[in-house]
Parts: C-alpha cells; structure tokens; sequence
C-alpha cells in the first residue's frame, strides 16, 4: 500500500502557504519561530493607575497614599503623559506604561477624589486636580508587562508537526503572522459501485438499498485530514464506472474505490482497472475486507476496497488509515489491549478484525497498560459478518484475533485497532 501510494507521501512531504483562517487542523510543516518579542512593549496587566512603586510603599487601607491623576490611557493610544513623583496616570488593561512609571495598582485597591478623568469637563480645574487615594502597596513590576515576557524574537513557538488547533493559530496570529505553511491536505475521490444503491432519502425499488459507504469513506477521509474533491455512486455498467472514475480522478491525488473487486460476475471495478499497469488484484488474508485491489486511473493511484459496508470501513482502518496519516503528517493511531468479556472463535489463517466496545465508564482510549497494570475489559459486538452496518456503530474499536488463533477464552488479552 505505501509503495503504491508514494505520489500520494511525495506530494505530502512538501509544503503550501496557507492563510493563517484556513490551517485549522492541518499539520504544520516547518518550526514557527517568534520575528518579534512579545509583549511588544512596556503594557498594563490590569484596569488602574500607573504609578512609582516608592510612592505607594508606605500605602495602606488607613493611611492611603495620595497622588496627583495625570492622565488617562486607553489600550491602542500611545504612551500617556510621564509620571513623576506623587503622579499617576490612570491606565486600562494593555495600555501603554507612561514614562516614570514602574507598576500598576489596580482600580480594585484605589478610590478617588474629584474625577479620574483629567479629560472630564466637569472635574476640579479640567481634572487636572484628581486625586486617586492608593490603599495598598506595589513593588516594581507588579501589573506590568514586559517585551519577552511570553516569548523572546527567534524563539520556536509552534514546532513542525504540530497538528494546528485553535490555541496555535492564537500564538501565531498575535505574531503578526497571516499564514503558515503546512502539509498539502490529500485530495481524494471516492467512488460507490453497485446497481443496487441508492442516495440515502430517495425511496427504493425491490432489490435496492440505501448507499453508506460513500458516506462512510469520506468521513473517514475527512477525520484523517484529506480534502474530498468527489463523491460519486456508481452502477455495475463498465461505461457508467469509467465516467466516475473521470470525475473522482479529476483534480485528486488519490481515488478510494468501495465494492466490485471480488470474483463475481459483475465486478465492474475489478474488470475495468485489472488489466492497468502495476495493478493488483487479490485476496488478503483478513476478515472481514479478504478483497482487495490497487491501481491507476489518467495516473491517479487508485485503492479498491470491498463493498460490504463493514469490510469496507475495517480494510480502510487497517490498511489504508495508516499511510494516510503519514501522508498528512500525523502520528499514527495508538494500538492498545484489553480483556475480552466473553470467549470468542476466529476462522484459522486469516486474521480476523471484531468490532468490540470498550467496558469503561467513562469511554477511554486504548492504550498499552504498564507492566502488572489493570487492562480495560472490551466487549465483542455483534457477530463477525460483514453485512452488519448497524450493529458496528456501538463499536469504538477492532479486536485483532491473529490468524493461527482460532478461540480465546473470556478474560483473554487481545489487541485493539480504534475505530
């Protein structure tokens, strides 16, 4: 699989500038380093008064220290007027520190006389005569930001292979970053094949059944990180099948296949990409997902992936998922272990795949238990059959029964793939 799939990893392991609004959830592809310091400069932590810390020092709730009001200065103004000895200058949360200045009281621990507003007509003399009263001491540097403080110029911020959420768009943007280069999101197609399918919501004729796997597929697509480019039904006709084929190879990097692979008499898919160069078609010694088929399509690579809904959905976890998330440059889905809550039977030579739900309140991840550990308890659900849509949405992950086993007992440890 990932030898065929090698434009797909080539392509991914390059890099596009996309706007900073556009890279939620993709996969940073080089170190984010700091151009400047932040805080960009000398600001204000809190709503007060920028004051000198030595005239405040004696202050208390009984004996407050009484300064002249000087100013006022908003976040977004430029420095207010300098501060000097008995002198404040009122300030809001990232405002700028006027000169003199070396801390900030908070309005919480100041009252004051006259207005504080020195731009306030109706104050003493134009407010120059406002007097805040400080009810409690501050040393230098209290409530006050420096350049450096969060982070310093040329530092890393957001390292390469960070898969980007919001907290990491916040640190880039409050650098003055408008974009990010990051991994190429793969683009992929998928085609449903089958006479008998129809879109979910349209009613159905004798024989027929409601399409999911197109459904399915592109989800699972999406929670890798792909772009889907076309989802397209197709029927068993080989011209109907080609002209989809068009379309879902049309502008992607990958084109995933579900149904007609098999050995039937109306494997359209099979029939038509058999005889491409480099394909490859032939069972794979699993259960359920046995089929299976590689090829190309106008030089597009192709995967091919049975139709049953359930075999489907567990060839793309095992097979597919994993080069997929290589090619995004996420890390791989963390396997783990668990006991079985009932005995279970396993056909010999192929390794089987069970959908199972893990017996924890609340649900939790698989994961490896350290040595001498207790070991989550999974339950089987439903039966083993590949038709059984349905019942697989209980499931959150596969037990993999391996293929020279053919019965565990309940209690047994087992691996687990997560859905």
């Amino acid at each position: 699989m990932r030898t065929h799939l090698a434009p797909v990893l080539e392509r991914a392991a390059q890099s596009t500038r996309l706007p900073i609004s556009a890279c939620a959830d993709s996969v940073l592809a080089r170190d984010l380093l700091a151009s400047v310091d932040l805080p960009l400069f000398v600001n204000s932590q809190m709503d007060g008064y920028a004051v000198r810390s030595a005239d405040v020092a004696g202050a208390g709730p009984d004996s407050p220290a009484r300064l002249r009001v000087v100013g006022t200065t908003h976040a977004g103004d430029g420095p207010g007027p300098g501060v000097d000895d008995d002198e404040a200058c009122k300030v809001m949360t990232g405002a700028p520190l006027p000169g003199g200045a070396d801390c900030v009281v908070p309005v919480e621990d100041t009252s004051v006389e006259g207005s504080a507003d020195p731009a306030d007509p109706a104050a003493p003399s134009g407010g120059r005569s406002a007097t805040v009263l400080v009810h409690a001491p501050r040393a230098a540097g209290e409530f006050v930001r420096r350049p450096g403080d969060d982070v310093r110029a040329g530092d890393v911020v957001i390292p390469a292979g960070v898969r980007l959420e919001a907290r990491h768009l916040a640190a880039a943007a409050s650098l003055g970053e408008s974009g990010l280069d990051v991994r190429p999101r793969p683009r992929v197609g998928v085609v449903a094949t089958g006479s008998e399918l129809v879109a979910p919501g349209r009613p159905l004729e004798p024989g027929q059944i409601w399409e999911s796997n197109s459904i399915t597929l592109a989800a699972a697509l999406k929670a890798c990180g792909c772009e889907i480019t076309a989802t397209v039904i197709s029927s068993d006709d080989r011209d109907d099948f080609t002209a989809a084929l068009d379309i879902a190879a049309g502008d992607a990097d990958l084109v995933v296949t579900v149904g007609a692979v098999s050995m039937g008499d109306a494997e359209v898919v099979r029939q038509v990409l058999v005889d491409r160069e480099g394909a490859r078609f032939a069972p794979v010694a699993m259960q359920p997902g046995g089929p299976q088929g590689l090829s190309a399509w106008r030089d597009t690579p192709v995967v091919c992936l049975p139709g049953n809904p359930v075999s489907a959905l567990v060839s793309f976890v095992v097979l597919l998922r994993p080069v997929i998330l290589e090619a995004v440059g996420r890390a791989p889905v963390p396997t783990g272990r668990a006991r079985l809550s009932r005995a279970v039977h396993s056909p010999s030579g192929k390794t089987q795949y069970l959908r199972g739900a893990l017996a924890t309140d609340p649900p939790a991840t698989p994961s490896a238990a350290p040595s001498g550990g207790d070991l989550p308890v999974v339950d089987p659900v439903s039966g083993p059959g590949s038709h059984l849509v349905a019942s697989m949405a209980r499931a959150d992950v596969l037990i993999e029964i391996p293929a020279d086993v053919t019965s565990l007992p309940a209690g047994a440890e087992v691996d687990l793939v997560p859905l």
